[in-house]
């Protein structure tokens, strides 16, 4: 076996010692400053993208809280509409109850005006026809007294002296 190949010699190590120097300085030099930057740039976009999220989750929390306030109002709302609604149609039912009772009364009055109305007719005729009646009963019992003339002026001196005292 050779060792040669395994044990590197004393050039080549040397060689590779400044080799190793001239790329660590290069990369010290060039390398290291844009890879130092490009974290910072890098660990400067994250911590902006959480301060972004942040922000943005907070915002979120804040609209929700508003939408939540904003349904709450619009529920409410509604609720007093519909009280609203609700009282109104209660008011106009009552109105027109009241409206329907009035003008019940109101027709039963005017049956009732019509009603005595039409009594006082009737009475004041059949008093009427009564009297026709009357009269011509007393009309034929009279003929009929009378058809005596003896009789017929009793009856009149009678029924002077009925008049005149009175």
């Amino acid at each position: 076996m050779d060792s040669a190949l395994i044990t590197p010699g004393l050039g080549v190590i040397f060689w590779m010692v400044v080799s190793f120097a001239i790329l660590v300085f290069i990369l010290l030099k060039f390398g290291w400053p844009i890879i130092l930057k490009t974290l910072n740039e890098r660990e400067s976009a994250i911590n902006d993208a959480l301060l972004a999220a942040d922000k943005a989750k907070e915002e979120m929390q804040q609209l929700k809280a508003s939408n939540e306030d904003l349904l709450r109002e619009a529920k409410m709302e509604r609720d007093e509409m519909l009280r609203n609604a609700r009282l109104t149609s209660e008011k106009i039912i009552e109105d027109s109850k009241i409206k329907a009772t009035e003008e019940a009364d109101r027709i039963v009055e005017m049956a009732r005006q019509s009603i005595e109305y039409e009594k006082m007719e009737a009475l004041h005729e059949l008093k009427n026809q009564m009297a026709n009646l009357s009269i011509e009963i007393a009309e034929k019992l009279l003929k009929q007294e009378l058809a005596d003339k003896e009789r017929a002026n009793a009856f009149i001196k009678q029924e002077l002296e009925d008049v005149n005292l009175k």
